[in-house]
């Protein structure tokens, strides 16, 4: 089937163009918002040949298609069959009325990780590519100082440009987030920038001295400094802004709109948020991070033990409903306050798992003789090594349920590792050997040890625990 045969199909199954919102993509789902889900043919749409998965949340659907493939998909939905690519006002009071029936079937904490999935999906793909250059900048310079590499000449062009492209989206990471928070408040996107700006400005500290919050010995405690609160202050602070934007967009004439609308905006704004909305959400992050360090950061290596491998065990179930995309913000706080994240790199043996998992799967497939599943495992296995779990678990665990578990069971192993040694990464994205990059110099080879780890525990337990009728019949 060919890509633009596949996207019809999907489109027909999922209600017709008539019946979507909104289409976009992650790296491995095509993600629709529909109007009425009465209208979703679920059992067909999961047997389409190209689909791995379904998730459903209330009235927004990711169709599961596996990295690369999705992207096309949704080119060829949005671009050639005019789905749209933004929610419009329909005028068919019947419609929307479906629309927020279909929404309200959603809890809010599904609401809440949605909206922080859309915030920061888009940013995947430079989070990634940030953290791979920073990743090799360090490395480069850590071999500098050890006198194997120089210090003149390639060696120091390469270190200072790849630390250039990477600090320049890390080191603005806070006006990438409020320009995407802005857009899914429903505010003006260069305002949202702006609110990401002033967190980072070092205008910042003299404010703070001058109202007596900052403290000159220990900056990072002081109750007001540059980047207090990080991207959950960002975030909140957007939202506010939305708010107060819309408040005073329904009270200006026409005629002053365009000039005092943004400039009351930002003004209360900015008063809300400096002195308010980041002072809390620091207060928040740093108790995030107090929190997570009892548990992350324990120098107790039983408890070390213990979390990273309850931690890598149990992260595939957030992946299967979607969920983790609300480890985003922690991610950030980690980055912010310690210089690097020690949760992502043991969450991301949950993926290792799973790869060990489908390798046993795969040698119990050729015994039997089951043609199907040895070339779905194959076809999703590259996407496994590659940190992208999705094909494995709507391809080949999830349908089959037991290996999910064991999958998960091997990972601990592996997060239990990454956890005791004390793993530290750059930024965070896929989760698999291109990880490796981004991980801290010193981090590297222990991050490579865990993923051995997870592949063999997952292999092994997968192994003895399924047997040949379980895969025969799948």
């Amino acid at each position: 089937m060919s890509n633009l045969e596949l996207a019809k199909k999907i489109v027909e199954v999922i209600g017709g163009k008539v019946n979507i919102v909104k289409a976009t993509n992650c790296m491995t789902r095509l993600r629709v918002t529909v109007k009425d889900l009465g209208l979703i043919k679920e059992d067909e749409l999961k047997n389409i040949d190209g689909v791995l998965g379904v998730v459903k949340n209330g009235n927004y659907i990711q169709i599961v298609l596996g990295p690369g493939k999705a992207k096309k998909i949704t080119d060829i939905c949005i671009d050639e069959l005019g789905v749209p690519r933004d929610s419009g006002v329909t005028e068919d009071w019947k419609e929307n009325k479906s629309a927020i029936k279909g929404a309200q079937k959603e809890s809010k904490f599904k609401r809440i990780i949605a909206t922080i999935a859309n915030i920061f999906i888009p940013l995947i793909p430079a989070i990634i590519a940030a953290g791979i250059f920073n990743g090799l900048a360090s490395l480069i310079s850590t071999l500098q100082g050890q006198g194997t590499l120089s210090t003149v000449g390639f060696w120091n062009v390469t270190q200072l440009l790849f630390s250039l492209i990477g600090g320049g989206f890390l080191g603005y990471f806070a006006i990438y987030t409020g320009i995407n928070s802005a857009k899914q408040f429903g505010a003006t996107e260069g305002l949202g920038g702006m609110i990401g700006a002033m967190s980072i400005s070092a205008n910042i500290v003299a404010l703070s001295q001058t109202f007596g919050l900052y403290n000159e010995e220990i900056p990072l405690n002081s109750i007001l400094t540059t980047g207090k609160g990080g991207i959950i202050g960002v975030i909140m602070g957007v939202y506010l802004l939305a708010k107060i934007e819309k408040a005073i967009h329904k009270r200006m004439p026409d005629v002053l709109d365009l000039i005092l609308t943004p400039l009351l905006t930002l003004l209360i704004t900015a008063i809300l948020f400096v002195f308010i909305i980041m002072p809390v959400a620091g207060f928040i992050s740093d108790g995030l991070v107090s929190a997570l360090s009892v548990i992350i950061n324990s120098s107790n290596p039983v408890v070390s033990i213990i979390s990273g491998y309850v931690l890598a065990a149990l992260f595939l179930p957030m992946v299967l409903l979607g969920l983790h995309h609300g480890l985003i913000p922690i991610y950030a706080v980690q980055l912010e306050a310690m210089g690097g994240v020690s949760l992502f790199p043991v969450l991301a043996m949950a993926g290792a798992g799973q790869v060990g998992a489908a390798i046993a799967i795969y040698l119990i497939a050729k015994k039997v003789h089951n043609d199907r599943l040895k070339k779905v495992i194959v076809g999703a296995l590259p996407a496994g090594f590659l940190g992208v779990g999705e094909p494995l678990i709507y391809g080949v665990t999830l349908p089959m349920f037991k290996p999910f578990i064991t999958a998960g069971l091997g990972a601990g192993f592996g997060g239990a590792y990454v956890m005791l040694t004390h793993v530290l990464a750059n930024s965070w994205g896929p989760s698999g050997l291109v990880a490796i990059p981004i991980m801290q110099p010193q981090s590297m080879l222990n991050f490579f040890f865990g993923l051995c780890i997870s592949y063999i525990a997952g292999f092994i337990i997968t192994y003895f625990v399924i047997k040949e009728e379980d895969v025969k019949n799948v």
